[in-house]
């Protein structure tokens, strides 16, 4: 379908990617704890909004130049596999570290129109997260697909949609802990270490395939 293959190993991947602390994670806990659920339900849905922004710039950027060459579009996916090398040898030899909970210093004064506009802009500005997309989803898109940026789009779509589930259950189950929710480190660094051990696989496969 449009050129997609390994699907389940992407939804299985993406659901890691998403389940791992960060940034995003840490500023929608902060919000849930200062403004309850809906306020991490609005954080959840800003940061998802910036995720679909450069998922749709990367697509219409990148639609003529991986529809005028496959050449091309396996150069796109060499560097993607040299970056999620990079990211997961990163993550191997790191210990992972729990997000701080706490928010910045505010009042709860502040508006959920606000902390929705926070947290798409925290995204939308973040030159990371437009090389993520870039570097991980074409990994699952044919060279010789005929539809490329369609594909593009559809795996964005779907990893953002998996991810704002997750986000809008932590917002809830953070809420509803009141500021006290921990993450075990031994957990955390387990699922550091997974996630940097299939960003290898996930490199290397690619590189080995277009080796033969």
């Amino acid at each position: 379908m449009l050129g997609i293959h390994d699907f389940w190993l992407f939804i299985i991947s993406g659901l890691l990617l998403n389940v791992t602390p960060g940034p995003d994670m840490a500023y929608i806990v902060g919000r849930s704890v200062q403004l309850g659920w809906r306020g991490g339900v609005m954080a959840a849905l800003g940061i998802s909004t910036g995720c679909l922004s450069h998922v749709f710039a990367a697509a219409i950027g990148l639609s003529a130049l991986l529809l005028a060459s496959a050449t091309a579009f396996t150069a796109v996916k060499w560097l993607g596999a040299a970056y999620l090398c990079y990211v997961g040898l990163t993550m191997l030899l790191s210990r992972a570290r729990a997000p701080d909970n706490a928010a910045p210093g505010e009042n709860n004064s502040v508006t959920l129109s606000r902390v929705f506009w926070q947290g798409a802009l925290t995204n939308v500005l973040n030159p990371k997260v437009a090389l993520f997309f870039l570097a991980f989803l074409p990994q699952f898109v044919d060279a010789e697909a005929q539809h490329k940026a369609l594909a593009f789009l559809a795996l964005g779509l779907i990893f953002i949609f998996n991810g704002t589930l997750w986000c809008v259950s932590v917002a809830i189950v953070a809420a509803r802990a009141s500021g006290r929710v921990k993450k075990s480190g031994r957990t955390m660094d387990f699922v550091n270490r997974g996630l940097g051990a299939l960003f290898v696989y996930l490199g290397a496969r690619i590189a080995l395939a277009h080796a033969k």
